[in-house]
């Protein structure tokens, strides 16, 4: 059974480990996510409910993280990380992860969501290249790979450059 919540306190030392593990053989991959979510716990971007855990039988399987980022004069999230344990992988659950993330950013009043990310994989979720929007990237990066989702419907062309937190080291 897949039960996804809010992450607590309890799950972060476990939450560290899982995220290592699933970007050790990420393609594209710093190795330091699991140290970049330490440093936007404790940052003002910091969505406590927008940091969620997926278990699957009783065992932390995954993990995503939405943080809030300023697109113009409009807060947004961005999606970093989505992490899903190697073992659990290819199961639905960064899915799960992600759909629950959207439905809860738009309860709060998010209109749009940001990632870096794969042009094969994000797109099934509503995300498309950024610059669709007027959404332009803080950094050199290829079109394809730096989207926006539309959680609203609202359409809005923005003009502008993602600010985030400097946890990000942007």
């Amino acid at each position: 059974m897949l039960v996804i919540r809010e992450e607590t306190p309890a799950d972060r030392e476990k939450m560290y480990e899982l995220i290592k593990r699933a970007f050790a053989s990420a393609e594209h991959s710093d190795g330091c996510e699991q140290d970049l979510v330490n440093k936007l716990r404790e940052s003002e971007s910091f969505i406590p409910s927008l940091s969620i855990t997926a278990e699957k039988d009783g065992v932390l399987a995954g993990y995503i993280l939405f943080t809030k980022v300023k697109i113009g004069e409009e807060t947004a999230v961005a999606l970093a990380p989505l992490a899903v344990d190697p073992v659990f992988q290819g199961q639905g659950i960064g899915s799960a992860l992600i759909r629950e993330g959207h439905a809860k950013a738009v309860q709060m009043g998010y209109g749009f969501s940001v990632v870096l990310g794969s042009e094969k994989y994000y797109p099934k979720f509503g995300y498309v290249p950024a610059s669709r929007f007027g959404i332009k990237a803080p950094f050199d990066v290829p079109d394809e790979n730096f989207m926006a989702a539309d959680l609203k419907g609202e359409n809005k062309i923005f003009g502008a450059q993602v600010i985030y937190d400097k946890a990000f080291g942007i």
